[in-house]
């Protein structure tokens, strides 16, 4: 079973049931503070713990992105990233903590201990844009179709809007050619192109990527991660789960390290990969030491955004 196709489909139907959506920098460090963050604070968690049986996938994480941010998580496999993740759109719902999104927060009704509605969450999750691993898209829809689905059922926009922001958004993501292809038709890096035009159709408040480039063939990450490259330059809000060192490197207005279910170090990028705190943190990076290489922005096909 394709669990990331099962949550992506899940949350676009249980959006596209309610029919609405609500409208919708420095580098901070991860907070404790339980309460409401400050207006330029896209994404704030405060102690989240979640555990699966006996295994402890998150202890008491609390983060807090402001508007503008990219902020990578780094750690070893199994650390708890991508259940973090997952956690912030309430696909896997916390054992404790808050998370606040665009200054509202999920999964409870404001100001009361009552469990939002099926409708009243796919609200909240109408203002976070989902990349994930393996693509997500609908087989028996063309590109475009796959990018016009949530504007027309989630958002109830004109057809002829949404057509209109689907090619603008697949040109920027270097497939206007492909608007008509079959996702079968597609590359990996294509697909995954797609998803992210598709996530951007949407208007979020914030991007997650979980692991984007994980399920392609090497040959194609850096089409991907060049995409991601230019809506990091242009300001967008972003949280991207990644193995790739170098792209964190030159990308992120902040790393955050986790190992085993807790952030052990918050840091701008030059300080964590030049002078990593923790002993933890350094075993990681270690792994990982090569040469100094530049991110290639040229990589692959897809142009640089305007």
């Amino acid at each position: 079973m394709n669990t990331s196709n099962d949550a992506a489909l899940t949350m676009l139907r249980e959006v596209a049931a309610d029919g609405t959506a609500s409208a919708p920098s420095a580098a901070a460090a991860a907070s404790g503070n339980t309460a409401r963050p400050a207006t330029d604070t896209v994404l704030h968690l405060n102690g989240i713990s979640k555990s699966f049986g006996e295994n402890h996938v998150l202890r008491d994480v609390s983060l807090t992105v402001h508007k503008g941010e990219t902020v990578c998580l780094l750690g070893p496999s199994g650390c708890g990233k991508s259940t973090l993740l997952r956690c912030v759109n309430w696909l896997e719902i916390p054992d404790a903590g808050t998370v606040h999104v665009s200054n509202r927060r999920m999964g409870v009704r404001e100001g009361s201990s009552i469990k939002m509605s099926d409708a009243e969450l796919a609200r909240s999750r109408a203002r976070i844009g989902m990349v994930f691993q393996h693509f997500a898209l609908w087989p028996h829809l063309t590109v475009l179709q796959n990018v016009m689905e949530a504007p027309l059922h989630v958002l109830g926009r004109p057809r002829d809007e949404a057509r209109a922001d689907a090619e603008r958004l697949l040109e920027r993501v270097g497939l206007a050619g492909k608007m008509e292809a079959f996702p079968s038709r597609l590359s990996g890096g294509q697909k995954q192109r797609v998803g992210i035009a598709r996530a951007l159709a949407m208007k979020p408040d914030i991007l997650l990527f979980d692991e984007p480039t994980s399920a392609l063939d090497p040959m194609l990450v850096g089409e991907v991660l060049n995409v991601m490259h230019s809506l990091a330059q242009e300001g967008a809000t972003m949280v991207i789960v990644t193995h790739e060192m170098e792209f964190a490197r030159q990308v992120a207005s902040r790393i955050v390290f986790m190992d085993a279910g807790q952030v052990i170090e918050s840091a701008p990028p030059e300080q964590f990969f030049g002078a990593p705190q923790t002993p933890r943190a350094r075993q990681f990076l270690a792994r990982f030491r090569s040469p100094h290489q530049p991110f290639d922005d040229t990589a692959g096909d897809a142009p640089k955004l305007l």
